[in-house]
């Protein structure tokens, strides 16, 4: 198999594309945050079970989950610059349609435009990221998962601090970070559209992408079969903690919403920083070691959390939250390398199957919190990091200075 596919478009690293694709993962992701942060008043406010707040996950991170990978081969084969600002608009209007909807059914709907919004948006920014990043890819990578996972990381604070206050119509304020997202994409757009034309006029020059040595299509097909059990695990995981565990903290030790979403702010923003760490460490010392760092590590300390005392709680959070989310980066850029001639299509397989692990997490964690309580739950979710040990039969890929084969 061919290791060898285009470079990314720009000779250097475009440092200002590569924080503005970042800059609106962030606001991208911090729309999509709002929905969690909700859940914890619609339980009060419409009274929703756990299983009814799940299917609203579900149902916006599986038609992310199920569109990401179509997008990202339709862009491989024609790409779609302001396809950005125009996903950016849907997830606007579904951020009006949360935030008024008076009926469950409304809800469900308006995640649609949400969930169609983050289809579009997360296969075409990463390529993006990759058109700027020159020969920063992990670097540059790591600059754009990290803005997604700090909008990720706000859900807390966005629920302690403005929706516990407002309500449901306090996410109404988020109507500006989708305009402000708007703008921002149109912009980019152009120069995404520029460097089309210039890649066209034969402007840019090809080289050798992947750090992968050569592989069969069978050994390729199980590598990315490992690596999208590595991404389930994980996302099962991190969705427990994201949008279920406010609940155990609530019961198991009686905080209030306010309190324990800070407990949740803490794992997802220490995780932000792992992500940010994960791509120019695997620029360092190899993606596979990276991957392996943050697959083992967490494994004892997600089986000890849900028998800790509140003192500790945050000290494993911490840990946790850092070397889980170490290859969140990486794995994008693993599975790019991998079959580096389909930089949409790995991007949107990687990150649209999170979101669709994280969609049937939710309703698995609703349904199994309902039928045997939190705590037990709790439990069972604390097992599946061990998955993730599939990861030591991935494909080492060649260590940094190393020549290829």
């Amino acid at each position: 198999m061919s290791r060898t596919a285009a470079s990314p478009l720009a000779a250097g690293p475009v440092y200002p594309i590569m924080f503005a694709i970042g800059a609106c993962h962030l606001l991208n992701d911090t729309l999509q945050s709002v929905i969690p942060a909700l859940f914890p008043i619609l339980e009060l406010e419409l009274g929703l079970t756990f299983t009814q707040l799940g299917l609203i996950t579900f149902v916006l991170n599986m038609l992310a989950s199920v569109l990401q990978p179509v997008v990202g081969l339709i862009s491989d084969r024609k790409p779609m610059p302001f396809a950005l600002p125009l996903g950016m608009t849907s997830s606007f209007i579904g951020i009006a349609g949360v935030a008024f909807a008076p009926e469950y059914w409304m809800i469900l709907l308006s995640v649609v435009f949400l969930g169609f919004g983050s289809a579009v948006f997360h296969p075409e920014g990463s390529r993006v990221s990759f058109m700027a990043a020159g020969p920063k890819r992990g670097l540059s990578q790591s600059i754009y998962q990290v803005g997604g996972n700090s909008g990720q990381a706000l859900a807390p604070l966005i629920g302690a601090f403005i929706l516990v206050p407002l309500g449901q119509e306090g996410a109404a304020l988020f109507l500006f970070v989708a305009a402000a997202g708007v703008l921002i994409l149109t912009a980019i757009s152009k120069w995404y559209k520029n460097e089309l034309a210039q890649e066209k006029l034969g402007k840019r020059k090809r080289t050798v992408l992947s750090s992968m040595p050569d592989l069969t299509k069978k050994q390729v097909g199980i590598a990315l079969t490992l690596l999208l059990v590595i991404i389930f695990a994980r996302s099962f995981y991190v969705t427990n903690i994201t949008s279920f565990y406010i609940f155990h903290l609530m019961d198991n030790y009686g905080l209030s919403i306010q309190h324990g979403q800070l407990y949740v702010f803490l794992f997802l923003a220490v995780g932000a920083a792992g992500t940010f760490f994960g791509g120019p460490l695997a620029d360092r010392i190899g993606r596979k070691n990276v991957i392996l760092l943050s697959l083992l590590v967490p494994i004892p300390l997600c089986l000890f959390l849900p028998y800790t005392p509140l003192a500790a709680v945050p000290v494993l959070l911490t840990a946790i939250g850092f070397f889980i989310m170490l290859s969140f980066s990486v794995t994008v850029v693993y599975a790019q390398e991998l079959v580096p001639s389909k930089i949409g299509t790995m991007a949107g397989l990687t990150v649209g199957l999170a979101f669709g692990m994280g969609a049937i997490g939710a309703v698995v964690i609703g349904m199994l919190m309902d039928r045997i309580g939190v705590y037990p739950t709790m439990i069972v979710i604390s097992v599946l990091p061990i998955l993730g040990l599939v990861g030591l039969g991935l494909p080492r890929d060649r260590q940094p200075g190393q020549p290829a084969q």
